[in-house]
């Protein structure tokens, strides 16, 4: 499946602003967290399709991931 992923403020460093990737089925957004070696504990917020989502949801076909950063005291 292919899932639009983003990038937001300090976990873009080193890294990518949005990429396009191919997942297996049933990958989770811990997953995508671990595959780009993004520390646990700097992703404070996730949404797929602009939605708030957990750490164990799973990803679809077509989805768009975005992780965020603690910004702003959030």
């Amino acid at each position: 499946m292919e899932v639009n992923i983003k990038l937001f403020a300090d976990l873009q460093e080193g890294r990518f602003e949005e990429k396009k990737e191919v997942l297996a089925e049933n990958s989770r957004v811990i997953d995508v967290i671990n595959k780009y070696g993004l520390p646990q504990e700097e992703v404070h917020i996730s949404f797929i399709n602009g939605r708030d989502a957990d750490k164990d949801q799973v990803l679809h076909n077509g989805d768009t991931l975005s992780l965020f950063p603690k910004i702003g005291g959030a």
